[in-house]
């Protein structure tokens, strides 16, 4: 993408109403804008960042064998009665009526309506397990919706449900998410711990959330240190593996790790104390088993083995896509901007031109323009007739890992200069070598 041609409003004073940094960033870097208390426009950088998570969560959950669909943002509140929740969820749900009088809402979860898709369709425990999931806008009228993406009214969030015969088949699921959600999370650039958390309004007595340390998060956590010394890295895993599944889950869970409202002093005591730690931290996604709560209630029961109806034993399992948005920038900034990891950042690679008109240059940089496009890797080209010193600001405001600048000096030398966005290291190399050098960080050699 040529930046001439790109929509990117880059704001060069902080609007008053960001009080955190991923607010102030996005903002800054043209990647949403307000529309009402909690409720943001994408503009398409945002939008390319957002669309990047969504991918990676579908990548991995599709490999963990979950299926992925989509249901509506309005639902019927018949079936929240159905579950007893209608009333019980709080000021938090819009609630809506029709012109036919029909109480409706703006789903905040979709606990009851996967369940009426499954009790229409299974009967049979041979059709399990079965998980169903979606990547689906969601409306929780916060009281107070502030730090941007951190805490909107309006969000988009992948939500899944397990449906299993037995207690242990679900128990399996959920160490299933686990893995899975490690994975994500590992490939977006982050360290999201697991920790004992508390059901909620969704129920359920196992239970963890996958925050992100960050000075900036709106939970206090405790927690020993040598959890944050575990990575899962390249292993593969076998979903369909019981004890694979298992081992990953003792393994990231055995640890103290928990959240303010499950914090236990005296258990948190008896880690060493050089390695208690108390931080903040972000929530980015959540697990949850809670057995036949919602199959009781809304009679959703498969045929078991015994030919005797049995209801089903489900769970769901979240992850905030619109909010680890924020979450990443909140890790991964500094006092320039925004520090995208690869795995999600927008685009792969700046390409600066200092001096636009120059024959050389331009000749160069549509070189390179062209040889990352053939790869299948895409550039940000700043052909813009911005000074030197703004195009540098702009980059390393909107954060891309990597920038190649192109210039008429080093050009009679044969050399470009790439620069890492993490380390500010630069050195000087031949165009080709420079583009070599980034097929081979995203695996395209």
């Amino acid at each position: 993408m040529r930046l001439s041609r790109y929509f990117l409003p880059v704001l060069k004073e902080t609007p008053a109403e960001a009080q955190i940094v991923s607010h102030r960033y996005m903002l800054r870097a043209g990647m949403i804008k307000q529309a009402s208390a909690g409720i943001y426009s994408w503009l398409p950088l945002g939008f390319k960042v957002l669309k990047n998570i969504e991918n990676i969560v579908h990548e991995e959950q599709q490999r963990a064998g979950h299926i992925p669909m989509l249901m509506p943002t309005l639902q019927s509140a018949d079936l929240w009665r159905e579950s007893g929740r209608y009333d019980a969820y709080g000021a938090e749900m819009l609630r809506i009526t029709d012109r036919h009088g029909r109480d409706m809402l703006y789903g905040p979860t979709n606990e009851e309506l996967i369940t009426d898709i499954f009790r229409s369709n299974v009967t049979s425990y041979r059709d399990l397990p079965l998980t169903l999931y979606h990547i689906q806008w969601k409306f929780r009228d916060e009281i107070r919706p502030r730090f941007g993406v951190m805490r909107g009214r309006e969000f988009y969030m992948k939500d899944g449900y397990n449906f299993d015969l037995t207690k242990e088949d679900a128990l399996h699921a959920y160490n299933r998410h686990l893995v899975s959600y490690l994975r994500t999370y590992e490939r977006m650039g982050l360290q999201a711990i697991p920790m004992r958390a508390d059901g909620g309004p969704i129920g359920g007595d196992y239970t963890h959330e996958f925050l992100v340390l960050a000075e900036t998060g709106e939970s206090e956590v405790f927690y020993d240190s040598e959890i944050t010394d575990l990575k899962f890295g390249d292993r593969e895993i076998d979903y369909d593996s019981v004890e694979q599944c298992q081992a990953v889950l003792e393994e990231f869970t055995s640890r103290y790790a928990r959240t303010d409202e499950t914090h236990d002093e005296a258990v948190f005591n008896q880690v060493p104390e050089e390695r208690r730690r108390t931080a903040r931290g972000i929530e980015v996604g959540q697990i949850f088993y809670f057995g036949t709560k919602y199959s009781e209630a809304m009679n959703a029961n498969v045929q078991g083995p015994d030919g005797k109806p049995v209801p089903v034993h489900m769970g769901s399992h979240g992850i905030g896509v619109s909010r680890l948005l924020g979450a990443i920038i909140e890790a991964s900034h500094d006092d320039k901007g925004i520090i995208w990891p690869e795995g999600v950042t927008p685009f792969h690679v700046g390409i600066v031109n200092l001096k636009s008109g120059d024959a050389e240059a331009d000749a160069a940089c549509d070189k390179l323009y062209a040889a990352f496009t053939a790869i299948g890797l895409e550039p940000l080209y700043d052909d813009t007739n911005e000074r030197a010193g703004g195009k540098f600001a702009t980059m390393d405001l909107i954060g891309l890992p990597w920038r190649i600048t192109v210039g008429p000096r080093g050009l009679k030398n044969g050399v470009v200069e790439l620069t890492s966005r993490r380390t500010g290291e630069s050195e000087e190399l031949p165009p080709e070598e420079a583009v070599k050098r980034i097929a081979g960080i995203y695996g395209k050699l």
